[in-house]
């Protein structure tokens, strides 16, 4: 039975057979440090198995950041993303956050604007070019 779990610390193995299988490249190196720096982050757990993700960075403030949202892919389509945000706008608010931010690439809007996400003019930079 799937399970949502606030902050389970997953061992770099589990998160990383969970990346590759999401994203299909290895996580950031060492994730747990950006982990410890974050407001919280939520995991879909079936049995033992990581199946879903999502990382909540803050800047300390009335700001938070919805990061890295995943989805093993025998999992997805069951609403398992949009319950991991949720939990996470849920976790942010409690803390007092008044602002969550979410990037996303185009083909993502529908989903993150159903979750409620409003439009925003925004800028990005790459830099590791």
């Amino acid at each position: 039975m799937m399970e949502l779990r606030i902050n389970p610390f997953p061992q770099a193995d589990v998160l990383e057979t969970f990346w590759r299988r999401a994203w299909g490249d290895p996580p950031p190196g060492n994730y747990a440090a950006v982990l410890e720096r974050s407001l919280a982050h939520v995991a879909a757990i079936d049995g033992e198995r990581l199946v879903g993700f999502v990382n909540l960075a803050w800047d300390g403030g009335v700001h938070a950041f919805i990061l890295d949202t995943g989805v093993d892919p025998d999992y997805r389509r069951q609403g398992i993303a949009s319950a991991l945000v949720r939990r996470a706008a849920e976790i942010a608010r409690n803390q007092g956050v008044h602002w969550l931010h979410v990037d996303f690439e185009p083909h993502l809007e529908g989903f993150y604007r159903a979750c409620g996400f409003g439009p925003t003019a925004a800028g990005l930079m790459r830099l590791d070019q």
